[in-house]
């Protein structure tokens, strides 16, 4: 599984630890020694990252999958709270969407359902789209005490339970919209501390407010940030649609995909300020009796059949890749914004799309397709480590 990039100087970082306070410390390792007396799986978050996770236990024959466990950073929680059966369980983890750079997501090789909007508890059915559920990679965890387990998410930096904390306020004040990094990407301990009790007088946070209440805070502001700016995708029809975005990349163009959206589901395909004038989104409706193409038609960039990122929209077949049509959607001068796609905007069975051309200077076609964007209201980069150790 590819590493995520560190979010921090080794240096910077430990100068912010002495600003942040050794009450920090304290906190942190004494909630942590409460956590480890539990029985049952206990799941602790040592990456900087607010964390959704989701579980699988045997049961019998079948595995019963459970989410969505919120972890702060530096946080540990017991998701299984009972005598755990010895054998294979099984762990996920994704990000919250508050944070900035698309949603990174703890994954491994086993397949499992899970509903991506909602909290849930289901038996693991054969096959995850007829229950409107979606599939989820996640890792397999030998388990052989019947008391005590557990395991612990962990990203490049090797961060424990207190340092993620800190790294974890660190990295919401910076997507909730404070500047606290100095030259060169490293942080400035004074501006942490100039940032968070900026943030706790504008957020009405009490004097005695804990940290807990800081960290809670500061994603709910990151969230509303991050839903006004980058390109929204929203699925308004009862199918599953299959959606991929392609847009300017420096010289080039650059083609993304794919995102499956199951019916009223939304991804962020695009979490920066929209700075082009136009984008370009491919979305298929999938149906029982064949697949349903936008009726905007669009311009060819390239796809490949599984999941991809490809330079360059010339010679599609010739570098073995397909060639799809995208249609265009202006950014109407707005750093964000929300694309429903409903069911008028696909052609009936069997219909192919038009193709249009775009104009010589690259952002001008010869007819406007776009489905209706509007306003925002309210996306998986680098898997890391887990790390499985029995807590007693």
């Amino acid at each position: 599984m590819a590493r995520a990039p560190s979010f921090t100087k080794a240096g910077a970082f430990a100068a912010a630890l002495c600003a942040l306070g050794v009450a920090f410390a304290a906190l942190s390792d004494r909630a942590h020694a409460q956590q480890q007396a539990r029985n049952g799986w206990q799941v602790c978050n040592e990456t900087s990252y607010v964390l959704e996770a989701a579980t699988g236990r045997p049961d019998g024959r079948a595995v019963v999958v459970q989410g969505w466990t919120r972890l702060r950073p530096g946080e540990c929680r017991t998701t299984v709270n009972q005598p755990l059966a010895r054998g294979v369980h099984y762990l996920y983890a994704r990000s919250s969407p508050a944070h900035r750079g698309g949603r990174r997501q703890w994954t491994g090789d086993a397949t499992l359902c899970v509903d991506p909007g909602r909290q849930f508890t289901i038996e693991n059915p054969p096959q995850c789209a007829p229950m409107a559920l979606e599939e989820r990679s996640f890792r397999r965890v030998q388990i052989n005490k019947r008391d005590s387990w557990r395991t612990s998410f962990a990203e490049a930096t090797n961060f424990t339970v207190t340092r993620a904390r800190q790294a974890g306020i660190q990295r919401l004040l910076v997507d909730a919209g404070y500047e606290i990094r100095q030259g060169r990407g490293g942080v400035d301990p004074r501006a942490i501390a100039a940032a968070i009790a900026q943030f706790r007088a504008s957020a009405r946070l009490q004097p005695n407010a804990s940290e807990d209440q800081l960290i809670d805070a500061l994603e709910t502001a990151a969230r509303r940030r991050s839903n006004l700016v980058g390109l929204t995708l929203c699925n308004r029809t009862n199918a599953r649609i299959w959606t991929a975005i392609a847009r300017r990349r420096g010289e080039g163009w650059e083609s993304r995909g794919w995102w499956v959206l199951g019916p009223q589901g939304c991804v962020r395909a695009l979490d920066e300020s929209l700075l082009q004038e136009y984008y370009y989104v491919h979305a298929t409706m999938q149906t029982d009796e064949g697949p349903r193409f936008l009726a905007a038609g669009g311009a060819p960039f390239c796809t490949s059949p599984a999941r991809f990122a490809i330079l360059g929209r010339d010679e599609c077949e010739a570098r073995y890749y397909d060639r799809t049509l995208f249609a265009r959607i202006p950014s109407r001068d707005r750093p964000g914004l929300v694309l429903d796609l409903r069911e008028a905007d696909f052609l009936d069975l069997n219909v192919a799309p038009r193709e249009i051309e775009i104009g010589p200077d690259a952002t001008t076609p010869t007819r406007d397709p776009a489905a209706g964007a509007r306003r925002p209201p309210p996306p998986a980069g680098a898997p890391d480590a887990t790390q499985d150790r029995p807590s007693r």
